[in-house]
């Protein structure tokens, strides 16, 4: 692997890492948690990871339509596969409105990264 995609890609991979470690435990932040909305929890922290995904996507050279369109199904199926091991968490639960919420951060990540792009 060149530098070039394991600069694109580490992001991704250790963005992936931080969530699965924090779905893994049965309360990660509760100070957090019982002052701000868990759903926009859920969507700020998968709008980063398809901004990430999206970045990734662009740098291996897709167009951006094929970038975001990939961004937002990685990071939803990502999302999917995060509630479901959250369901053996103990005092986790898994819930298809924290996915809805996850992939509405997807696609608002996504459409952020290319928008930070045009700025550039």
């Amino acid at each position: 692997m060149s530098l070039r995609r394991a600069l694109l890609w580490l992001p991704v991979v250790l963005y992936m890492a931080l969530i699965f470690h924090f779905s893994s435990e049965s309360d990660p932040f509760p100070t957090l948690t019982t002052h701000v909305w868990d759903k926009l929890l859920h969507l700020t922290e998968y709008a980063g990871l398809a901004f990430l995904v999206c970045r990734a996507f662009a740098g291996e050279g897709l167009s951006w339509p094929a970038a975001i369109a990939l961004a937002v199904v990685v990071t939803s199926v990502y999302g999917m596969t995060d509630e479901w091991h959250q369901a053996f968490v103990p005092s986790r639960t898994s819930d298809i409105h924290d996915w809805l919420a996850d992939s509405l951060g997807a696609t608002a990540g996504a459409l952020l990264c290319r928008a930070a792009r045009r700025r550039q």
